[in-house]
């Protein structure tokens, strides 16, 4: 399932430039082991249930899917985390990962976390190559715009892109409300809203 934006090499270039890879001074413990599930559940038809599990220990990012490229397919991801900042905080992590299943492909991808004053600015995005052919080859990009008035509350908007070789442009557009309990992060979107394709889907995360 998928997620928007493409001035990522920009981006990386400026803030990469601008702090100096300053990771000794972040948050992220190098020595641990930074432990994360989440489960996204897509009221569709049909119905998709998607776990991703990720581990992070200083600058490794590894990550597992399913359903994620295709339904009944898994896919595994190892990257690099770059991550600093104070006020201006922001987390880039560019990736590599394999999919095998219903599709089986090799796929670069790069996730990013900036955040500031409230704001928060979250995008993944990949490119699978497809084994069986070229035709199958698409690019996707999911991306969040949210904002928190109170530490456990956030609004916004999402956005995500899928485009397949030869095919048109695919696009949902949604809101989001989220709320933190406890160790448990909670997120509904509602995308396409007053159209004939709307749908919800529903987010949960918890730090293990």
């Amino acid at each position: 399932m998928k997620k928007y934006i493409f001035i990522l090499p920009l981006i990386i270039n400026v803030f990469f430039s601008s702090f100096n890879f300053a990771q000794e001074e972040d948050t992220l413990e190098t020595s641990e082991w930074k432990l994360s599930v989440e489960t996204d559940l897509y009221f569709t038809d049909p119905f998709v249930f998607l776990p991703i599990f990720i581990a992070d220990k200083g600058n490794l990012h590894l990550e597992a899917r399913y359903n994620y490229e295709d339904l009944k397919t898994f896919s595994g991801w190892v990257g690099y985390n770059f991550f600093g900042g104070e006020e201006f905080e922001y987390f880039v992590t560019p990736m590599i990962g394999v999919a095998v299943g219903r599709t089986d492909g090799i796929a670069p991808g790069l996730e990013f976390t900036l955040g500031y004053a409230g704001f928060e600015l979250y995008s993944e995005s990949e490119y699978l190559f497809d084994f069986a052919s070229s035709e199958y080859n698409f690019f996707y990009s999911w991306t969040d715009l949210t904002y928190s008035p109170l530490d456990w509350l956030w609004f916004g908007i999402s956005g995500q892109i899928t485009k397949v070789i030869e095919s048109e442009l695919e696009t949902d557009r949604g809101l989001i409300l989220g709320c933190f309990y406890k160790n448990f992060e909670i997120t509904g979107y509602f995308y396409n809203a007053f159209t004939n394709d709307d749908f919800f889907m529903l987010a949960l995360s918890t730090e293990l």
